[in-house]
């Protein structure tokens, strides 16, 4: 088991529903290791913005998407939708990323989830990110896709999209480890477009859109999209899928390790299930034999027929049941509600003067 606490765990310390004079004063010693934080995070930003530190290109256009805090912002299905956009378009795309929690083969998280969603996909991860662009274009791609990229400021983008999760869209107005921004809100001022995933209703939304810019003083990017997540079905490690609504009414227990458990549970609770548990795990977690027994256990000790966890999940575990107790994943994909063609736009504009494939010519 991780040393760390979960993120819902991290997520009620930082966001101040923890009480407690223990948790007040630990919040007093984030908020003092904050200070640094911020201001290597300002300093290296300026470093970029004035030229002090120098950007590398890539021999073909490179479209970031990244976020502003920790943890899940539906990034991945965001990165899944631009792909096929820009396959549709006869483009051959491949997703660049620094491979966080790659395991022995070298396979980070993200890449298993998005060959899972894009079949064929190119994905390379390194480090050097800025290497593994130029490798991505010398094996063919003729357009990068950066995944996690707008804190990486080193490789040079023709397009920034940022993915602000609309259940957390400010971070818990701190920086880390106080809250869960990487950077100050105003840096959104810096992307070309914004994408608000887990859209909510059209008053949140409005009033998330009026905070941010009130943040950036008035210079959010000028692209603005909301986008929801759908449920387009279930999936076993086997590969057999199923329609969502064949577990609505029946008793599971949810799991995941992912950074924004809550989503998940949320979403579990839309399905229309009998959660009997559920239990959150650290992003990226990597699930011992023995953790896997012990969730099965709880789920027969609660009458649950059923694991329910998350794609991302699910290509970690790479089972399709423990001790007998079934495993499926709720599969996700992004709708755009509005800006769809905005953002398009900007994306058919990035790519746009290179010359297509011949056979996407034919």
């Amino acid at each position: 088991m991780s040393l760390l606490p979960d993120p819902e765990t991290f997520r009620r310390l930082v966001d101040g529903t923890t009480p407690g004079a223990g948790p007040a004063a630990l919040r007093l010693v984030l908020a003092s290791l904050s200070v640094p934080y911020e201001a290597a995070v300002s300093l290296r930003n300026a470093g970029y913005d004035r030229g002090w530190l120098a950007t590398a290109a890539a021999p073909v256009p490179v479209i970031s998407v990244g976020n502003l805090t920790l943890g899940g912002t539906g990034k991945t299905p965001l990165v899944a939708w631009l792909v096929r956009l820009l396959a549709s378009h006869g483009r051959r795309p491949a997703v660049v990323s620094r491979g966080y929690a790659a395991d022995a083969s070298g396979t980070s998280d993200e890449a298993a989830e998005l060959s899972l969603l894009v079949p064929g996909l190119t994905h390379v991860a390194h480090r050097d990110r800025v290497a593994a662009a130029r490798t991505a274009a010398e094996s063919g791609a003729d357009v990068v896709v950066l995944d996690d990229g707008f804190q990486h400021r080193r490789l040079a983008r023709e397009l920034d999209i940022v993915a602000v999760d609309a259940s957390d869209p400010f971070g818990c107005g701190h920086l880390v480890p106080r809250g869960l921004l990487r950077e100050p809100l105003a840096s959104l001022a810096r992307a070309d477009a914004i994408v608000l995933t887990r859209a909510a209703e059209p008053a949140r939304r409005a009033a998330i859109r009026t905070r941010l810019a009130a943040a950036c003083r008035g210079r959010l990017p000028p692209v603005w999209a909301e986008a929801e997540h759908e449920v387009v079905g279930l999936r076993s490690a086997s590969g057999v899928t199923s329609a969502a609504d064949t577990i609505r009414g029946r008793r599971v227990l949810g799991f995941c390790g992912i950074g924004n458990p809550g989503a998940f549970r949320a979403t579990l609770t839309g399905l229309g299930v009998d959660l009997a548990g559920f239990e959150p795990f650290a992003d990226h977690h990597a699930f011992t034999p023995d953790e896997l027994a012990g969730i099965a256990a709880a789920a027969r000790a609660a009458g649950a027929g059923m694991l329910v966890t998350t794609v991302k999940d699910l290509v970690r575990i790479r089972r399709t049941d423990v001790e007998g107790v079934p495993i499926v994943a709720v599969e996700i994909a992004m709708h755009i509600l509005s800006g769809g063609a905005e953002l398009e736009a900007a994306v058919l504009r990035t790519i746009a003067g290179r010359t297509a494939p011949a056979e996407a010519r034919t």
